[in-house]
């Protein structure tokens, strides 16, 4: 018998000092049973930082064709596409052409700088693609935040993120790797 997502409901509060971004969003997002509370919390994340009124979920891991993360036009254009992980160079050429706007989020150490040594040159031809990378550290301490009903602050300033969860505090700055 297939297992059946968790879902998880998350009241984000955004204060983006860098783009004037100040506002509360009520997410209910299922995690798939194969994904990691790393990966989910990074898919909160990856929202947080790209907040707007129309930014949403997609289905993640269950659908190929999708990022983890859009914002599509009221004409159904697809303005922002987000993806998290290491995605192979074939997706990251056909999401280039597919939205106006890509952001991936790699993360995982070693292995992530391993995946960008290998398709950077490649990519270097997609003006519309950047590539912002976790630490190891900062996603672990991350995933130990993780509960399935969360009352997360995010505050970006200057590039550094600050995620809070209760009483307990993750200080993040990720890297821009293009």
């Amino acid at each position: 018998m297939a297992q059946k997502s968790t879902i998880y409901k998350v009241e984000l509060s955004v204060s983006d000092m860098d783009r004037h971004y100040y506002e509360t969003h009520k997410l209910t997002i299922a995690k798939h049973p194969s994904e990691t509370d790393q990966r989910l919390m990074v898919r909160i994340l990856a929202f947080a930082l790209n907040a707007h009124e129309h930014l949403e979920m997609t289905k993640g891991l269950s659908t190929d064709d999708e990022p983890d993360v859009w914002q599509k036009s009221l004409s159904s254009e697809i303005e922002l596409w987000v993806a998290l992980g290491l995605p192979t160079e074939k997706a990251v050429r056909q999401s280039c052409g597919k939205a106006d706007k890509v952001i991936i989020y790699p993360y995982g150490g070693r292995t992530a700088e391993m995946w960008w040594d290998k398709i950077k040159n490649s990519t270097t031809r997609f003006n519309n693609l950047r590539v912002i990378c976790f630490s190891e550290n900062d996603t672990s301490q991350l995933e130990e935040l993780a509960s399935r009903a969360m009352k997360m602050q995010v505050n970006i300033q200057d590039g550094d993120v600050m995620v809070s969860v209760d009483d307990r505090i993750v200080n993040m700055t990720p890297v821009i790797w293009k």
